[in-house]
């Protein structure tokens, strides 16, 4: 069937062999709409990204390009600034008719974590063609907190599809009419266009810029880390305008509600490179039921990962900074996101990733 393969069928590719594990899988590895990829047992720091292209497998190309080979087991932190591939405990054994693409988790990308998952003889990050037979590993590179992984931890996942699932913008406008995907008047341009909310909430809060020269985060801990320490808080002076500083990295939401209906999961992706000199630095994956159980169905909104480029940018509120691509599940899944799977960000405004305890009235 034709679709985004939901966790029934996720937990069927594992049964027949077509999904592998070098380690038993763990409670909530399997997600609605996706699978969460564990890193391995090493990890190897390199002296560039790169890609394998169509003649190499990974492995050759890190007999290359490692510097240091060095063990996860005990844990390891990952340097900013620097470039590490780490096979990850997953293989797999595709089916001619089913492919697959990888993206950060959420709290990856809240981080400044740059995650990208690269397969033997490929010519495009984060894509794994139909038919794929062989390891995964991602390319993982900190860009503002050094971070503490090990074996196990969980930075990416996976989704795995059958044929053409995306939506077009007349399917959209339909679904929407049905099912109400964003709050307000929703564009659609290849996509539910998304904008940003520089109003501000309680105290004028518009949003969080990270720190440099932070302590560690350890990926795994969850609300372990006191806010001050990591970031500094961003409130509404006068206009509803942020400069975006070049190479800073911003936490910042969007000002519409969004929804994605049961049967249906989203992935965030940038507007338009052109429109500006900043980017919605991490894609990032909605799972089914995102936004659902909410206001009785009346959306969660985004948080978006911002970073600008080599000028000063200024961003004015409702300015459309990404848009959300809609895929056709192929069934429906056991269960949706949200509070019966102990999801992090269902009905979130502004919020930094789990592993920060925002002060109160922030």
């Amino acid at each position: 069937m034709t679709g985004i393969l939901p966790d029934r069928e996720i937990e069927d590719l594992a049964a027949s062999g077509a999904l592998r594990f070098a380690a038993p899988p763990v409670a909530g590895q399997v997600q609605p709409a996706s699978l969460d990829l564990r890193l391995g047992a090493v990890a190897y720091r390199v002296r560039a990204s790169f890609l394998p292209g169509p003649e190499h497998s990974v492995a050759d190309k890190l007999d290359r390009l490692a510097l240091h080979r060095f063990d996860l087991a005990d844990g390891a932190v990952l340097e900013t600034g620097c470039v590490y591939i780490v096979p990850v405990l997953e293989a797999l054994a595709l089916a001619p008719d089913v492919s697959a693409s990888a993206n950060p988790k959420s709290s990856t990308g809240r981080l400044d974590v740059f995650t990208r998952l690269i397969v033997d003889r490929a010519r495009a990050f984060d894509q794994v063609p139909a038919g794929y037979a062989g390891p995964l590993y991602l390319e993982i590179s900190p860009r503002t907190f050094p971070v503490l992984v090990r074996t196990g931890s969980r930075l990416s996942q996976i989704r795995f599809r059958r044929g053409a699932t995306a939506l077009d913008d007349e399917a959209l406008r339909l679904l929407h009419a049905e099912a109400r995907l964003a709050s307000g008047r929703p564009h659609f341009a290849n996509g539910l266009a998304v904008s940003i909310d520089l109003e501000g909430g309680p105290g004028g809060l518009v949003g969080f810029r990270a720190k440099r020269h932070t302590g560690v985060v350890d990926v795994d801990r969850t609300g372990g880390y006191d806010v001050e320490e990591f970031w500094e808080p961003l409130r509404r002076r006068g206009r509803a305008e942020l400069v975006l500083d070049p190479d800073q990295f911003y936490i910042l939401v969007s000002a519409e509600a969004v929804h994605v209906p049961p049967g249906y999961a989203a992935e965030m992706v940038p507007f338009d490179p052109l429109m500006g000199e900043f980017r919605v630095h991490y894609a990032g994956f909605f799972d089914p039921g995102f936004g659902h159980d909410s206001a009785g169905g009346g959306g969660s909104r985004a948080v978006l990962e911002v970073r600008s480029h080599e000028v000063p940018f200024i961003l004015e509120h409702g300015q459309t900074i990404a848009r959300l691509v809609y895929e056709r599940l192929g069934a429906a899944p056991r269960r949706l996101y949200g509070a019966e799977l102990g999801s992090h960000y269902q009905a979130q405004g502004l919020k930094l990733s789990k592993h920060f305890r925002v002060p109160e009235g922030a």
